[in-house]
């Protein structure tokens, strides 16, 4: 929806660009800016722009909402009670509210782990002080260069994450991790396909 030129690439195949706002009307109209096909991202959808904010005009009346309860279990109680007043707005305002349930949900987080520590493993080698971002300005060779401009450029949390990258793309470990995390990938996608058959929206934290 939009693109992804210019932006630092972490795990290619979960990377989504949206805005975040004070409210919906913000939102919708940043949306309305920035959305659109890009010929400098590929990847980029090739459908035609929505008018966002004329869709907030729309009445609400009928639509169905769900909410999976898999995404309802343990929130804190502060999050629960924002959730709960906007639920039961949008049952005021003529929505049909329907439990539905996203069987796949606990593998979510661990299938994350996988893929996005694994594509940013391969999308941050490129960061070697050559052509992208900072140079260490102590490093006398060219090894040294790769080597200081990688452990100075980056965090302790990005080095973690490109680790454990490595790891699960290593030989003997590819088929164990990364191609069964991008399994449970489509069975997680399944399962919003089929909500998204019966429901309008979907309301989670």
């Amino acid at each position: 929806r939009v693109s992804r030129y210019g932006l630092v690439a972490f795990a290619s195949s979960l990377d989504h660009i949206g805005p975040f706002a004070r409210n919906v009307e913000d939102a919708a109209t940043l949306l309305k800016v920035i959305a659109g096909r890009d010929a400098r991202d590929a990847t980029s959808a090739f459908a035609p722009v929505d008018d966002y904010l004329g869709a907030m005009k729309q009445d609400v009346k009928g639509l169905r909402i769900g909410l999976p309860k898999e995404y309802f279990k343990g929130l804190a109680n502060d999050t629960g009670s924002q959730i709960e007043k906007g639920v039961k707005l949008l049952r005021k305002q003529g929505c049909e509210i329907v439990e539905v349930s996203l069987p796949h949900t606990d593998y979510a987080i661990a299938c994350y782990y996988i893929i996005a520590t694994a594509e940013a493993s391969s999308n941050l080698a490129r960061y070697d002080g050559v052509r992208y971002t900072m140079r260490s300005p102590n490093a006398k060779t060219m090894a040294d260069m790769y080597r200081m401009t990688r452990d100075e450029g980056f965090g302790d949390e990005c080095k973690r994450r490109i680790m454990l990258g490595t790891y699960v793309l290593s030989a003997g470990y590819y088929d164990a991790y990364y191609l069964n995390a991008q399994r449970v990938r489509t069975l997680i996608a399944q399962d919003f396909k089929n909500a998204f058959h019966q429901m309008d929206a979907l309301v989670t934290p």
